[in-house]
């Protein structure tokens, strides 16, 4: 016997004939996108030409289909950094349970970082607040969302300092920082190493969309002495991090 609400076969169908249109950019037939999915050239026709008429594909040359105003609208009010924030809501307040240590995810919006998840035993003693926004060069979530900036971005982002000292830790230079965020690229972590106060400790990790891409990243600080190695912090916050790209991105 069969459990859980039966999915709609018809709409499944169609949405794969949408992926696949969408995939191939207007430059086949449906004929041939049909033979491709293995799909009755007749069925695929009726499918492509409702999703024509309810403005989710446009014709496109002769014979190809590109997306349509509907689709676009649809992807305009998207916000890729807000859909990983919702995936990660769940996997992060339940670690920062287990931890008994406040964990963040921030994004970069121009050359700030802003927080978009706070949560975790302490959370409201933090300076941070979701909503704020806070300078990238010191902090652990900003220097790894800077380390994986395209190259001219980044050679960008260090020739417009200056980059004020915060503590006696926080690095001020941009050779020392280009040096700091290449580290970062190489061991895939990143710290806060008591740079933004001298008494938080932070280590933070990348959430990465296909191709590597690097929208968001996740943090765990911990105030005063550290309770947690680094080496302990960095598996158990990848393995989160790994559970969200899962839920946002579809990924095994």
């Amino acid at each position: 016997m069969r459990r859980g609400t039966p999915t709609l076969t018809s709409l499944s169908r169609s949405l794969a004939m949408l992926e696949a249109v969408i995939a191939d950019g207007g430059a086949r037939s449906v004929a041939a996108i049909a033979r491709d999915l293995g799909v009755p050239a007749a069925t695929a026709h009726r499918q492509i030409h409702s999703l024509v008429e309810e403005g989710y594909l446009a014709r496109h040359g002769r014979g190809g289909h590109v997306a349509g105003p509907r689709l676009l609208g649809l992807l305009g009010r998207l916000d890729e950094k807000q859909v990983i924030a919702n995936a990660a809501a769940p996997v992060l307040h339940s670690l920062a349970a287990e931890l008994g240590c406040v964990i963040q995810l921030g994004t970069l919006e121009g050359d700030m970082v802003t927080y978009r998840i706070k949560t975790g035993q302490g959370a409201g003693n933090l300076f941070t607040r979701v909503g704020m926004q806070l300078e990238a060069y010191c902090s652990g979530i900003g220097k790894m969302l800077l380390a994986h900036l395209p190259e001219e971005q980044q050679r960008a982002y260090l020739a417009g300092g200056p980059f004020p000292a915060l503590t006696a830790r926080t690095i001020t230079q941009p050779e020392a920082l280009a040096q700091e965020l290449e580290r970062i690229r190489q061991q895939g972590f990143a710290l806060d190493d008591h740079e933004v106060a001298d008494d938080l400790f932070c280590v933070a990790v990348p959430i990465r969309q296909d191709g590597g891409r690097v929208l968001a990243a996740i943090s765990i600080t911990q105030a005063g002495t550290p309770v947690h190695s680094t080496e302990m912090l960095v598996p158990r916050l990848s393995a989160a991090a790994a559970e969200i790209e899962h839920t946002a991105f579809g990924r095994a």
